[in-house]
């Protein structure tokens, strides 16, 4: 019997474009997370209070608090989770996103657009990094 990456876990996908949400639950939800959704960093926060995450798929680009904002809470109030955090963008390009880069070389980013095979790759590889407590 084949077991998913995801078998078990909780996802939150930060993302304000309905479509590309859409995308990434059904990835994650195939690769056996539970997949909740959240329009933008706020949202996550306050999502973060309500239950306990083993990943978090973020976009950069997000409404009120974007995804490089949300990482930067996480690193401060919630140390433990800031190496769940995997990014995608459409915007690799612009000055902040390159900085982050730089800050924060480990963290994985995935370039919009992408396949549901390359965002399956790469939530896989993030797996094999994060840490997580045994129970």
């Amino acid at each position: 019997m084949e077991c998913n990456v995801g078998d078990g876990m909780k996802a939150l996908v930060i993302e304000d474009e309905p479509v590309i949400a859409r995308v990434c639950d059904r990835v994650l939800s195939t690769e056996g997370f539970e997949v909740e959704i959240a329009a933008n960093g706020m949202a996550a926060i306050d999502m973060l209070g309500r239950g306990k995450y083993h990943l978090f798929l973020s976009d950069i680009r997000t409404p009120e608090m974007n995804g490089i904002e949300f990482y930067w809470y996480l690193k401060e109030k919630h140390p433990e989770l800031a190496n769940r955090v995997v990014f995608t963008t459409g915007d690799v390009l612009s000055d902040d996103v390159k900085v982050f880069v730089v800050k924060e070389p480990d963290v994985p980013l995935i370039p919009k657009p992408f396949t549901p095979d390359e965002l399956r790759v790469v939530v896989r590889k993030a797996m094999e990094r994060i840490v997580l407590p045994v129970l």
